[in-house]
């Protein structure tokens, strides 16, 4: 019986521990173990939740005064009544809360973390979140062309992945924008990241390539990528360019005024999978903008359901001197219009 007692609380995703008055892990489940990392089954409760601290015994080292878990089985231990605690466990920015309860069993206490799995979720979103803004290109660029960029993720993982870079003597800027949100989407643009060949300076070539490697992961016609990438060639003044499926044009802001730069060509994904990206060029002078936003820029609504339009983003384009002035006039905008975001929105912005 005590066998099956055993098997069934380990099978729960809530998280318990049994600690006696001299603060001695009696028992765990699998559930607590796996939340908090546990070295050891039994043992101190240094043991069971790699805390950190090596000085001294566990209750007497640096830290120990001021561990949360500790304290409040300290509480329940002097007081004999039921505890409920919020603990921040992890510091630095890195910190995970959780509620707590610890209730008096005779000669043992009961903890019960009763959000283990949902804080777990949370603290792998995080690691994740950190892994994908590592992914993000430098705020701005001053070593090529000069460039600006905003990314505002909807959720904690975002499916839009901006870069630039280097290469062929020029520099390459790349915006794509993967089908749903979340998670799938995030692991979605960490396959763009993997799958876009960085050597070419050929924008289609690039497409081309990912669009081969898309291909291998059969996947069904809901999963896409749509793409604008840019090599801007500063010795012709030209750029060239490649659309796959991109909705939200390439602008170009110059003294005749803005051009909206369109390709009609799919995204990449499994509807046309042979389909070949070609590129194309334009000409530039100096001092004019180059603009790449995705459609959640454009597509972005306020309460009353009306759209942030491309008309607007084009209003603040043409007053902006700059890429930076343009990119921080249109995040200011676009939380005045919008408030929060229910896509993500990213736009890079280079001087030419």
């Amino acid at each position: 019986m005590a066998n099956l007692y055993r098997d069934v609380l380990n099978s729960i995703p809530t998280a318990a521990i049994v600690v006696d008055k001299n603060l001695k892990v009696r028992y765990m489940n699998r559930a607590f173990g796996e939340y908090f990392r546990a070295e050891k089954m039994k043992g101190t409760l240094r043991d069971v939740t790699a805390c950190g601290e090596k000085e001294g015994e566990c209750g007497k080292g640096v830290k120990c005064a001021y561990c949360p878990l500790r304290n409040v089985f300290l509480e329940v231990a002097s007081t004999g009544r039921t505890a409920f605690r919020k603990l921040i466990l992890g510091s630095g920015g890195e910190g995970i809360a959780l509620r707590m309860k610890v209730e008096p069993l005779g000669k043992f206490m009961l903890g019960i973390v009763d959000n283990a799995y949902e804080t777990e979720i949370a603290r792998e979103l995080h690691s994740a979140q950190s892994i994908q803004q590592r992914l993000l290109p430098p705020a701005s660029g001053r070593g090529g062309t000069p460039y600006s960029f905003t990314y505002i993720p909807c959720r904690e993982i975002g499916g839009d992945l901006p870069d630039v870079y280097e290469v062929g003597g020029g520099t390459m800027g790349v915006l794509a924008d993967v089908s749903g949100k979340g998670v799938a989407a995030g692991m979605l643009s960490a396959f763009v990241r993997a799958g876009w060949d960085r050597s070419d300076p050929s924008p289609a070539n690039a497409i081309r390539g990912l669009n081969a490697k898309f291909q291998e992961m059969n996947l069904d016609e809901r999963s896409y990528i749509t793409a604008a990438a840019v090599h801007i060639e500063e010795e012709k003044s030209i750029v060239r360019y490649c659309i796959a499926g991109h909705n939200a044009p390439i602008l170009l802001k110059g003294k005749e005024g803005i051009s909206e730069i369109d390709m009609s060509s799919p995204p990449v994904s499994t509807w046309i999978p042979g389909f070949r990206y070609e590129d194309r060029t334009i000409g530039y002078e100096k001092g004019d903008i180059l603009v790449l936003l995705t459609d959640g820029v454009t597509e972005s609504r306020n309460a009353e359901g009306e759209q942030f339009s491309l008309e607007r983003v084009e209003a603040i384009l043409q007053r902006s001197e700059n890429a930076e002035r343009f990119i921080e006039r249109l995040k200011s905008a676009l939380k005045d219009f919008c408030g929060s975001f229910s896509d993500d929105i990213t736009a890079i912005a280079f001087d030419l």
